[in-house]
């Protein structure tokens, strides 16, 4: 099993975070893992992105060109990424971002409204935590538990008290999809 990503938006989303939060959640599993992190030099409200790869196997590169699955939080992600996704590979957008619904045919298309249900229950800056946990409950990569020990493990001090709100935005995320199904 290898799992190419490529999560993308802009500066301040915790797009940068999204991505250490599946790399670490993938290491507590015994996975081999990479992150390679790219923002534009203005940071927030810039342009903010990063591949990770989750795999079985040792990992030659940390470059993803054409990924599996595509995470996007703005429409200029949208666009720029789509093309190089995988033919039959997985796309999630935040439906409550993202205008553009020219979506490949060839892509399975999947709308979380992470900004939506964020703001819902506590804020908006807890929107990538909902499409963490969406991504998770969708494709099966990694436990729902190793999801939960990287968001308590990976939050600096100075962001501690923003676990519990983290963690309820994985579980809204989670369930969005579980609902979805049914």
């Amino acid at each position: 099993m290898k799992n190419s990503i490529i999560i993308g938006g802009f500066g301040g989303q915790g797009i940068l975070f999204f991505g250490k939060i599946l790399t670490y959640a993938g290491m507590l599993e015994g996975k081999e893992v990479t992150w390679f992190p790219s923002y534009g030099a203005e940071m927030r409200g810039g342009t903010a992105n990063c591949t990770v790869i989750i795999s079985d196997e040792l990992i030659g590169s940390p470059i993803v060109t054409s990924p599996d699955s595509l995470i996007v939080m703005s429409d200029a992600s949208l666009k720029k990424f789509q093309p190089k996704v995988i033919q039959n590979g997985m796309l999630f957008f935040d439906s409550s971002l993202i205008s553009m619904q020219e979506f490949r045919t060839d892509i399975e298309a999947i709308g979380i409204p992470a900004t939506t249900i964020a703001n819902k229950i506590g804020g908006t800056k807890s929107a990538n935590m909902v499409m963490t946990g969406a991504f998770i409950a969708k494709t099966g990569l990694l436990q729902k538990a190793s999801l939960l020990k990287a968001i308590e493990g990976s939050m600096p001090e100075n962001k501690k008290k923003m676990i519990d709100i983290n963690k309820k935005a994985a579980f809204e995320g989670i369930k969005y999809i579980e609902n979805s199904k049914s």
